[in-house]
């Protein structure tokens, strides 16, 4: 049962939307229909809705909707702070008055930059070194689970399919020199991983320190021979992608380098998650995303804004292989949780069927919900309140909320990982 404590402090939220370019324009992102339904803004036809936060961070804070009888505009960070007993206490002993993870939706027009996030030692270092550029001292592993079909560049394919690309694109050996890519060409299965990782460094730092002049160059002929050969055969996946990435990035070091990176594409309801230094870029679709409350990012390639080189190419892992892609596990008829192997977060999908109910049971943590499409009922103790797409809700720890619908509900929770919980016993 609900906490009587806790009944009125669910909290309906605010979100905070993100207008960065390679957002949809207009009322075709998922983004902009949950800016105007949560929050009653207008939405621009010609501008771009990236992203839609809800949390605690500074970049995009989440706020108490019509103040909750807390006074106007209070951020859901100030009211935590002054009511720190929300979180539950492993959560408050873990990570003090904050909330642990960052909850978004994403609608991707072009693709984001190629990019890793730091751990939490190289953050705390990034932050000393570069305050401007680097925002927070923390780590900022991620998930992504796709609501539309979501494509992304994710992690380094294999040797074997690194040698292929060095015999099959001229052009990257020219950038990289031949006595690097040598080294990769010459490596056997043999050869210890230390050797595959060093190998692979390499000629991955060399690419993507590449003149300005010279990626230019380069590009242009990788364009200039595809164009040629697409009369004789069907281009790969890749390189059509390759292609598509040079219209949105002409002369971008990014646009050749996808070559090295596994070409990802998510199904509705398949999530893909992200540790620390590795390697990776959204190109397209539509999707929730989760993270530790973070907002570092080193980005590389196709991207207008600040490049750090030295520190991405120094901080990735070089792991290689496809990504492990979650199809989530059923955790009742209605709703499947994805659960990444970070402590700080977990996401929930619950799909309620008209005339259907579910139980979300207490938990240990803070959680916050998304209704993303239809209306329903929320039930905490004796309270009812209805709930309508473009809702955000705050619910504080040790809190169980039913859910019923008349119409049909598709909702999403984002939440403290539960193995956290198991292993703070």
């Amino acid at each position: 049962m609900a906490n009587a404590a806790n009944v009125d402090k669910v909290k309906r939220l605010r979100g905070w939307v993100q207008n960065y370019d390679w957002g949809r324009c207009g009322a075709e992102a998922q983004v902009a229909r949950l800016l105007a339904l949560n929050s009653g803004a207008e939405v621009k036809p010609d501008r771009p809705y990236a992203e839609f936060w809800m949390g605690t961070h500074d970049s995009g804070p989440s706020f108490l909707a019509d103040g909750y009888g807390e006074g106007q505009n209070v951020g859901l960070k100030e009211w935590i702070r002054k009511n720190p007993n929300v979180l539950g206490h492993k959560v408050l002993e873990k990570w003090g008055p904050n909330l642990p993870f960052l909850f978004k939706v994403l609608s991707v027009a072009k693709a984001l930059s190629i990019q890793a996030h730091p751990d939490k030692e190289l953050a705390k270092e990034l932050l000393k070194l570069k305050p401007n550029l680097y925002k927070d001292g923390n780590h900022k592993p991620e998930m992504a689970l796709a609501i539309t079909e979501f494509r992304a560049l994710c992690g380094f394919i294999t040797l074997e399919e690194l040698k292929g690309v060095l015999v099959d694109i001229p052009e990257i050996v020219e950038l990289v020199g031949n006595a690097s890519a040598k080294q990769v060409l010459d490596i056997s299965k043999q050869d210890g991983a230390e050797k595959v990782k060093y190998a692979l460094r390499l000629v991955f730092t060399q690419l993507m320190s590449a003149s300005k002049e010279m990626a230019t160059k380069s590009i242009a002929k990788v364009k200039s021979r595809l164009h040629v050969e697409s009369q004789l055969r069907c281009l790969t996946e890749k390189e059509q992608l390759v292609l598509h990435l040079e219209k949105q990035y002409p002369g971008d070091i990014g646009v050749i380098s996808a070559f090295f990176f596994n070409y990802v594409k998510l199904n509705p309801g398949e999530a893909l998650y992200l540790g620390a230094n590795e390697p990776h870029a959204y190109l397209s679709g539509e999707c929730i995303e989760c993270m530790a409350t973070s907002d570092n990012v080193v980005r590389a390639g196709l991207t207008p804004k600040h490049r750090d080189i030295i520190t991405l190419c120094s901080m990735l892992t070089y792991k290689q292989g496809y990504p492990d892609i979650l199809k989530g596990f059923p955790l009742s008829p209605y709703i499947t949780r994805y659960l990444p192997p970070f402590e700080e977060f977990e996401v929930d999908c619950c799909i309620l069927p008209k005339g259907a109910s579910t139980v979300f049971p207490a938990i240990p943590g803070p959680s916050i919900f998304l209704v993303f499409i239809g209306k329903g009922t929320f039930r905490i103790g004796s309270r009812e309140d209805i709930v309508t797409e473009g809702d955000v809700l705050f619910a504080p720890s040790n809190t169980e909320i039913t859910i019923t619908t008349s119409s049909e509900l598709q909702l999403y929770r984002a939440g403290v990982n539960s193995r956290f919980f198991h292993n703070a016993l």
